[in-house]
């Protein structure tokens, strides 16, 4: 379904030939969408480090625990291994993510306010 691929080349062909003027607040919407698709990227990236971090650092005492402690090698099997592993990596992941996604759009708000200052 959908636009054959053809018609959507000449149609995206003929929308860039038109002659439409570019609204001033057309220029800044698309630098606040260039900004946060930039701060979701950094999120994205910071989150995967640390959820590899993470998923590192909750592996070994699991598994050194499933092999030592008595209790955790009757009651733990592989799925609670991976899923005490998983849930350290994907917390990690959310936890860095969000905070970097903040802290860049909070660094965007006061670059636009320093900007409107100066207007």
């Amino acid at each position: 379904m959908g636009i054959p691929s053809e018609m959507r080349d000449m149609w995206v062909n003929n929308r860039k030939n038109a002659l439409l003027i570019q609204s001033p607040f057309e220029d800044q919407i698309q630098q606040k969408a260039l900004r946060a698709k930039t701060c979701t990227q950094e999120g994205a990236r910071q989150g995967f480090k640390a959820a590899c971090i993470w998923g590192a650092v909750s592996a070994v005492p699991t598994l050194t625990a499933v092999r030592m402690i008595p209790w955790a090698k009757a009651n733990l099997n592989y799925t609670a291994q991976a899923l005490i592993i998983s849930a350290a990596s994907i917390a990690a992941y959310f936890i860095t993510a969000d905070k970097t996604i903040l802290e860049c759009a909070r660094k965007n708000a006061q670059l636009q306010q320093a900007l409107s200052r100066q207007q």
